[in-house]
């Protein structure tokens, strides 16, 4: 079969697990040799599944663990909150173990006409050394050493060093003509997620409801055809609400199969908040709840990077010394609640306003207006950061305007919420499903459009005089706040209605203020199947999907968020 190497590591691990069945304590060293040859099997398994010779595990097999032992506290947990403790004894020593995603398969290419190539191939699997942890290569060092012949160096790496820099190191050697780099972990995820989306596990009693309902619905119909057939107008109110039942109830074990609970992303928390502790010399403790907690697996699946980057920030930002990140999950009502909080140093809007200032984002005047709330926000903007200096970590002034980007996409709302001294949490809120949502149907220049619920904060009806300012700079005061008030049918492109006594708005949120669309009318709200727009429609700024009235219409649903995030009348306030 050609599954000696994957079955002899496969044995490897479990004999040096059954090894520490009896005394229960295994030590740090070990956890990190066999992190690593989990790696290396899942390397294994991607040459077996892609029809490639198994990789060399020779150098693994000799070498069980180089870096010196951090101390590792396990903490005892409950089901509802597993907690793991990591800290490094000396973190002035280097490590070369890095967070997730820093494993490549690295492929350097000699010429046909390299003399010595045995000898190039030792400086190449040298240099991979000082670039990081060289876990296993094809040809090994033996063997080079022996005179084998090199066409190709194969090495399985971590490093934490960019890609570009381990390459120039490599092309300085005489004769490598070609390196590349194949990023093994970030494949087999791709892979995970693309069979996660062509299979999914429904427990079988969902299966059964699915039957009966259907069962039931055929019933109906017939009921129907007998009730339209005789006129029978009371039969046919009848059937008609009978079928609206059945329909929200199989709308509602739709979703319970869609349902994926927050572990299949947590899981992979624990092993990372290990990496970055290590690196940083931080004890970092990392609690976990609402792990049962089921999200709609569409959201499940672009909710991952969004959430690894909250944690590194809180590891990397958040936490001091020691510390805690707490990542929890609960429902509220219709949305999913999900945080990353620290209890390190927490954020000063005050430090924010002049960092603001500082990096020419804003003039002292309106800096100075912007609310504590929304000077929280303001690191949600690209190219601002709170990092003092730049680390393979974090600090590049990229990422949280990519996570709230993310959220949003996905019809939710981010919600930081800080204090000097007293931790930082960051809130997301999600849609239970990106299917099926409710809407607010709104009028807009005779033109029926609708906005999530999710987005809406409320609705109101103002009179005219309650309204100040003119043209496109408007306003209204509400609980004390100045609250700008923008034309929704002129930010779509369409003809502003004439203004009358009352003014309809829908109070949202962008860009973490609070802001008032002005539209014609109300026209109620409902559920709606939501579809997503093809080309050249999703290149509309604003919009996020379409869905069909009752009488055919089609109806677009707005994104407040990125409508107006890169919106003339708004990026001038």
């Amino acid at each position: 079969m050609g599954y000696d190497r994957t079955a002899q590591l496969s044995h490897h691990l479990e004999d040096l697990l059954d090894g520490f069945r009896t005394t229960g304590e295994v030590p740090s060293t070990t956890i990190d040799y066999l992190l690593d040859g989990i790696d290396l099997l899942e390397g294994l398994l991607d040459d077996l599944q892609d029809d490639q010779p198994e990789r060399e595990i020779d150098v693994f097999m000799r070498a069980p663990g180089k870096e010196p032992p951090p101390a590792i506290v396990i903490l005892e947990d409950s089901p509802e909150e597993p907690l793991i403790s990591v800290n490094v004894e000396d973190p002035s020593e280097e490590v070369t173990t890095v967070a997730e995603s820093d494993v490549y398969q690295v492929l350097v290419d000699l010429a046909e006409d390299t003399p010595a190539a045995a000898a190039r191939g030792i400086l190449i699997l040298r240099a991979l050394e000082k670039s990081g942890e060289l876990i296993s290569s094809k040809p090994d060092m033996d063997a080079l050493r022996d005179g084998a012949p090199c066409q190709q160096v194969q090495a399985w790496l971590r490093t934490s060093l960019a890609k570009g820099h381990i390459e120039e190191a490599l092309l300085q050697i005489s004769g490598v003509v070609k390196v590349r780099f194949i990023d093994n972990r970030r494949k087999e995820e791709s892979r995970g997620r693309d069979e996660g989306a062509r299979t999914i596990r429904v427990r079988t009693d969902l299966l059964d409801q699915f039957v009966n309902l259907t069962g039931e619905l055929i019933t109906n119909r017939y009921m129907l055809n007998t009730a339209t057939s005789g006129r029978n107008w009371e039969d046919l109110t009848r059937s008609l609400n009978q079928t609206s039942r059945l329909i929200d109830d199989l709308h509602h074990y739709v979703l319970q199969a869609r349902l994926m609970p927050m572990e299949n992303i947590t899981g992979r928390l624990p092993r990372i908040i290990r990496d970055l502790s290590r690196k940083t010399g931080k004890k970092v403790t990392l609690k976990l709840t609402g792990a049962d907690v089921g999200i709609d697996r569409a959201i499940l699946e672009e909710l991952t990077d969004p959430l690894v980057h909250l944690v590194r920030n809180a590891v990397d930002h958040g936490i001091e010394q020691e510390g805690t990140v707490t990542v929890s999950a609960r429902r509220e009502r219709a949305l999913v609640l999900v945080e990353v909080a620290d209890d390190g140093k927490g954020m000063s809007p005050d430090l924010l306003r002049r960092k603001a200032v500082d990096s020419g984002l804003m003039t002292p005047l309106q800096a100075a207006n912007l609310s504590d709330r929304d000077a929280l926000m303001l690191v949600c903007q690209p190219g601002f950061s709170t990092a003092e200096e730049v680390t393979e970590t974090s600090g590049r002034g990229v990422g949280m305007d990519v996570v709230k980007a993310a959220v949003s996409n996905l019809g939710g709302t981010l919600e930081i919420i800080s204090a000097p001294n007293e931790g930082t949490c960051f809130q997301m809120r999600l849609p239970l499903s990106v299917a099926i949502i409710k809407i607010l149907l709104v009028s807009c220049s005779g033109h029926p459009m609708a906005i999530p619920l999710t987005r809406v904060q409320s609705t109101l009806d103002l009179a005219t005089t309650e309204i100040k300012g003119s043209g496109q700079k408007q306003m209204f005061h509400l609980d004390e706040e100045v609250v700008n008030l923008y034309s929704l049918p002129e930010a779509l492109g369409l003809q502003q209605a004439t203004a009358g006594e009352t003014t309809w708005v829908v109070l949202t949120e962008v860009q973490g203020r609070r802001v008032g669309l002005q539209v014609d009318h109300f026209l109620g709200h409902r559920e709606a199947f939501v579809k997503s727009l093809g080309f050249p429609l999703n290149l509309l700024t604003g919009l996020s999907g379409a869905t069909i009235e009752g009488d055919g219409q089609v109806v677009f649903i707005v994104d407040p968020e990125s409508l107006f995030e890169n919106h003339q009348l708004f990026a001038s306030d």
